[in-house]
């Protein structure tokens, strides 16, 4: 594996996954050992060669030695085809890498709804990305979209009706009492809700799979709907709670 040296990738240190493939890349020695740096730790000298604001939506790759630096998807196809080119020559085909670049914002943009994180007030450079309207709404429309085809596949029955009904009136309760806020902290609501009840939908996976193979009884599907509808209200709570927290 080569190792592409003198070159830091800035990562969001409250972000699991940019925390695994920037360690990951590091572990595969396709980075060196100071392959990676938090954006918080940002020195002076580089914010000043640094598009900070870019590097807080897109992963950025800093040339040690040129003081020079590219920015989300090319960042990633730089440090992927320096040990394998024929990659970073199909990432690069027009049409790829424009899908490469839209999955990219699409995840970047949402990260802090995917996963949220509590604010460090004591941190002054915060890796936040730009609030993006167009990428959130998809972002709520894509998890409204695959619950609702997860959980119409766990039970036809009784399971769908039912949870439909559970997520509108909590969707128009919650709605209610935040509508003194901002159109942006509706949508960050709005992003958290449907990521979590996206997670309990994917916890019914197991089971969907399961009854493929076996035949399962009713009660079966209706202890273990239950149990994550109560996994879900869990984490939508928790979010709330973060929520809040991070608007102090």
């Amino acid at each position: 594996m080569k190792t592409l040296a003198n070159q830091t990738l800035l990562f969001d240190e409250d972000c699991p996954l940019c925390r695994v493939y920037t360690s990951g890349f590091i572990k595969a020695g396709m980075l060196d050992e100071n392959g990676k740096k938090p954006y918080c730790q940002l020195s002076a000298e580089e914010q000043n060669f640094i598009d900070v604001k870019r590097a807080s939506n897109e992963i950025a790759l800093v040339d040690n030695e040129n003081k020079t630096v590219i920015y989300g998807i090319d960042s990633l196809l730089k440090v992927i085809g320096f040990s394998f080119p024929w990659m970073e020559k199909i990432g690069n085909l027009k049409p790829i890498k424009y899908f490469l670049k839209k999955l990219y914002s699409f995840i970047s943009y949402n990260r802090k709804v995917i996963i949220p994180s509590k604010i460090k007030q004591e941190i002054k450079l915060q890796c936040v990305p730009d609030f993006n309207y167009k990428y959130r709404i998809l972002y709520i429309l894509f998890a409204i979209a695959t619950s609702s085809l997860l959980i119409n596949k766990f039970n036809d029955n009784f399971v769908f009706s039912k949870t439909l009904l559970l997520t509108t009136v909590l969707l128009l309760i919650q709605n209610i009492l935040i509508l003194k806020f901002t159109k942006e902290i509706v949508l960050n609501y709005l992003g958290n809700f449907t990521t979590s009840i996206l997670f309990g939908s994917l916890l019914l996976l197991p089971i969907i799979i399961l009854k493929s193979f076996v035949n399962l009884p009713e009660i079966t599907f209706q202890i273990y709907f239950y149990f994550i509808i109560s996994i879900t209200i869990i984490e939508i709570v928790r979010r709330i709670q973060i929520m809040k927290s991070n608007l102090k």
